[in-house]
């Protein structure tokens, strides 16, 4: 345990928002271990998430690969106003008892970046996790289409090919290929094992809305801008590789020269370290900038 928790204010909430087709479980390790601190800390479900997602019957056993192409989703409705005003919410709540630290994952970081610009008064730091964070380009999908993501193993992992109309991205976790297993763990959790992977993909949700991937999610200078953040690197991730995330800092940099990125890397894969301790320990680092 780090000996930093004496010197950090305990009224400091950490709000975690989870990435693509995952939910508040994906946190929970490290909301274990800041607990086990002493901080207070609450990973959000962000709309259509967790007791709020939907599983399609076609992705039920025995599955039915024809219709879990074209079966709808719920979740297609899901804007990122939709996201941004959620965690906002969640923001205002956790404010009463101090200073709020909001912290997001992978394409969390782009919800990030909208509740931000709807409550910049109410946080005090924000925290990338190996995270989107459109600044020049206006989406996920445009930095994704970048020469610094061509490397990104997510290319390789196969979505359900549904029609554009239904408005939502799908992912087969329950795939019964062992390609597929080899796939998946090489993209985003290439240091597990297979059945660490296997249990990962138990959790994981089939089906994320496609707005949120086309949203221009680029942060008001005024406002996202001007709090202080922090971007936590993943040098071994292979989803959005370090060229990506280093494009996205320089040019959040670029765009609010007078508040860079406060920068750390850590020796891990997209889903993160394996030792939850390792990112508590930089959630505390930033706590204490907050005091």
């Amino acid at each position: 345990m780090s000996n930093l928790m004496n010197a950090v204010d305990p009224a400091v909430t950490f709000v975690l928002v989870h990435g693509a087709g995952s939910n508040a479980y994906g946190w929970s390790p490290v909301v274990a271990e800041l607990g086990l601190r002493g901080h207070r800390a609450v990973a959000v479900d962000l709309p259509g998430h967790g007791p709020g997602a939907y599983f399609p019957l076609s992705y039920q056993a025995p599955q039915d690969l024809a219709r879990l192409r074209t079966e709808p989703s719920p979740i297609a409705g899901t804007t990122l106003a939709d996201c941004a005003a959620h965690v906002a919410a969640v923001v205002r709540r956790a404010h009463r008892g101090g200073p709020v630290v909001l912290a997001g994952q992978s394409l969390g970081g782009v919800t990030l970046n909208a509740a931000a610009d709807l409550v910049p008064e109410l946080i005090s730091h924000l925290v990338y996790v190996s995270a989107f964070c459109p600044a020049k380009r206006a989406s996920m999908n445009e930095l994704m289409a970048t020469q610094e993501a061509a490397a990104s193993h997510i290319f390789k992992m196969p979505p359900v090919p549904t029609p554009p109309e239904l408005g939502v991205t799908r992912v087969n976790w329950r795939s019964s290929d062992p390609g597929f297993l080899r796939t998946v763990k090489e993209a985003i959790a290439a240091d597990y094992s297979d059945s660490e992977v296997r249990t990962l993909l138990n959790i994981l949700e089939p089906d994320e809305s496609a707005a949120l991937g086309a949203s221009d999610g680029r942060g008001l200078p005024h406002k996202w801008g001007r709090i202080p953040r922090t971007y936590v690197r993943f040098t071994e991730d292979r989803a959005l590789p370090p060229a990506l995330q280093d494009l996205m800092i320089r040019e959040a940099d670029e765009t609010t020269p007078d508040n860079p990125f406060r920068v750390r890397s850590l020796a891990a894969p997209h889903i993160g370290p394996r030792d939850p301790a390792l990112l508590a320990d930089e959630l505390e680092q930033v706590a204490l900038l907050c005091r």
